[in-house]
């Protein structure tokens, strides 16, 4: 059962404001009724501020008084009432220091092993820049001379599963029939 955000200060705005009985107002806000007494009393929640749930959009003004007319009736939540979270993106993939020099390294090991990898795939599956990956094709890459082509799933860069899926959806968008089996690191011996 969905609960009103704050049901102590709502419980406690309830009791000061209304007069619903400690039942409705336990059910409403996913309390005790003995709870909701002992608040009433002052022994609980004391220094507590009163949470209006009918400002807050949580509560109908009616649903307050069709309660108070009627003890057996439970207050609704309205649907709307609690806000739902936004939804977060990724954002960028923390690569340590350490791995970020061996970057080019793998960018080399995919050119080569699987030309028909997408520019952004790489990108996707390295976190790096279709920049990096041009200077690592055209040979201009700052390092050229140390870059030995080295299988980024052992380096740590991306997952087998990661990299056999960009092979897979690469096969079919260009039809190529670089089919050579992807094994997992621990099992290429």
């Amino acid at each position: 059962m969905k609960t009103p955000l704050m049901p102590k200060a709502t419980a406690v705005w309830l009791i000061d404001k209304t007069s619903l009985s400690f039942d409705q107002i336990a059910d409403f806000v996913g309390m005790h009724p003995l709870e909701v007494q002992a608040i009433a009393d002052g022994e609980v929640a004391q220094g507590i501020v009163g949470y209006d749930p009918i400002a807050n959009g949580q509560l109908a003004r009616e649903e307050i008084g069709k309660g108070e007319a009627d003890p057996s009736y439970r207050l609704q939540l309205l649907d709307s009432a609690i806000p739902l979270p936004k939804a977060r993106g990724k954002g960028a993939r923390y690569i340590p220091v350490a791995k970020r020099n061996e970057r080019p390294d793998a960018i080399a090991w995919l050119l080569r092993n699987f030309p028909q990898l997408s520019d952004p795939q790489v990108v996707k599956l390295l976190a790096t820049t279709k920049e990096t990956i041009q200077k690592v094709r055209d040979k201009t890459h700052p390092n050229t001379a140390n870059i030995k082509p080295r299988d980024p799933v052992t380096l740590g860069l991306c997952t087998q599963t990661a990299l056999n899926e960009a092979v897979a959806a690469a096969n079919a968008r260009t039809g190529a029939t670089n089919t050579t089996p992807i094994m997992p690191a621990d099992d290429a011996a």
